[in-house]
């Protein structure tokens, strides 16, 4: 129940492209560069200790509740692009929510395999993204075996079946914005389920992708451009998770873009 149709060109999902023409050019006020890196010529640049972020101690409920609702905004926007849902807008608001929560049932909602099988862990890989980002204790890590890593990843998978649950059934759900789940099998468990698990399937993929590819990609890429490129077209969902809290896609919290090799 994700969305219903991908508008698609060149057999990628618009948004990817979006997102990968945006490593063409960074947006207005974004900064693309290692804070601690001085511009050439400052001559008191060497006297000026380098910049540190300030890096909660806690997990930040607030930066990650506003991006979820953002990112669910995000979704319910598109969603209202859609006849069926726009169809559903009379009636009782909470009669017509309640009945559509409790006509959930069964495994399958009607959806096509790549709304509930490809679409839905990508929007668990987004959600999950969402609560590293905001974790101090998982935002640095890179895939590994250690404790520390996996820990983080679950909690990944919790916020995101707590989103996922939130986005079927809650008061800002489907199933309040176009009464999904009110007629007879379009209620269904298998995005419920499949969307956290697909989900950190999604977050694991990306950060193997980040660590074994990108990073071997970006030292032979000789351009900031071609290395903001891969960054933005391996790891799609982290990217759109930056976007949220209001960072370029390319952008890492383990590492800066590699400086422009000279020729």
């Amino acid at each position: 129940m994700y969305y219903h149709k991908w508008m698609k060109c060149a057999g990628l999902p618009k948004w990817v492209l979006f997102l990968t023409a945006l490593s063409l050019a960074p947006p207005v006020g974004a900064q693309d560069t290692d804070p601690a890196v001085t511009a050439p010529g400052d001559e008191s640049s060497s006297k000026r200790p380098p910049a540190v972020e300030f890096e909660p101690a806690r997990f930040d409920w607030g930066g990650a509740s506003q991006q979820s609702f953002l990112f669910l905004t995000v979704q319910h926007g598109l969603r209202i692009t859609q006849k069926k849902t726009r169809q559903e807008f009379g009636g009782a608001f909470f009669g017509d929510w309640a009945r559509s929560v409790r006509g959930v049932g069964g495994w399958n909602d009607g959806d096509s395999i790549f709304t509930n099988y490809i679409a839905h862990p990508m929007q668990g890989g987004v959600s999950g993204f969402i609560q590293i980002q905001n974790d101090p204790r998982g935002r640095n890590l890179e895939l590994g075996k250690d404790r520390a890593y996996w820990n983080s990843r679950l909690r990944a998978l919790g916020w995101a079946a707590i989103y996922s649950t939130q986005f079927e059934l809650g008061p800002y759900s489907e199933s309040a914005i176009g009464n999904v789940g009110k007629k007879k099998g379009t209620g269904g468990l298998v995005d419920l389920v499949v969307t956290p698990t697909g989900g950190l399937g999604a977050i694991v993929a990306e950060d193997w992708l980040d660590r074994f590819v990108v990073r071997k990609l970006e030292e032979r890429a000789g351009s900031r451009g071609k290395a903001r490129f891969y960054r933005v077209v391996f790891n799609p969902q982290r990217g759109f998770a930056n976007l949220l809290r209001g960072k370029v896609p390319w952008h890492r919290d383990t590492r800066p873009l590699p400086e422009r090799k000279e020729p």
